[in-house]
């Protein structure tokens, strides 16, 4: 069976790297009018407006930091996570973090063949 992400798609968000959380998420709930969906930690939030979201992360400062590879260009949420990933495995993706479970859920990261890093996230749990 072929598996195509287009059938799993949920959603798409991209991630914004912030110096300031506080004031980032001040600036697109207030002066931009999204909404805060969700907050993680006092590093990371998901802002929205109907079906659109964006995802906005603390930067990291110190060396250690940037080199552990948690930052992402875009976030995708599919439906079927085990499938997406298999696919995943079984494609030209460099998988950079393997299937985990995290407090807020269950994802995984693959680079494309151009270093963009994308995570993708079950919706359904």
């Amino acid at each position: 069976m072929t598996f195509h992400l287009a059938e799993q798609l949920h959603c798409v968000s991209t991630q914004i790297l912030v110096t300031d959380i506080e004031r980032a998420i001040e600036f697109y709930t207030k002066d931009l009018g999204f909404d805060l969906n969700f907050r993680y930690g006092d590093f990371y939030a998901g802002i929205g407006s109907g079906p659109f979201s964006i995802h906005l992360k603390l930067v990291c400062e110190t060396e250690t930091c940037r080199m552990s590879g948690d930052n992402v260009d875009m976030v995708i949420g599919v439906t079927d996570l085990e499938a997406c990933y298999a696919a995943m495995q079984n494609s030209r993706a460099k998988v950079v973090q393997p299937l985990r479970t995290m407090p807020y859920g269950r994802e995984f990261y693959i680079e494309d063949p151009d270093g963009n890093r994308l995570a993708f996230y079950d919706v359904t749990s």
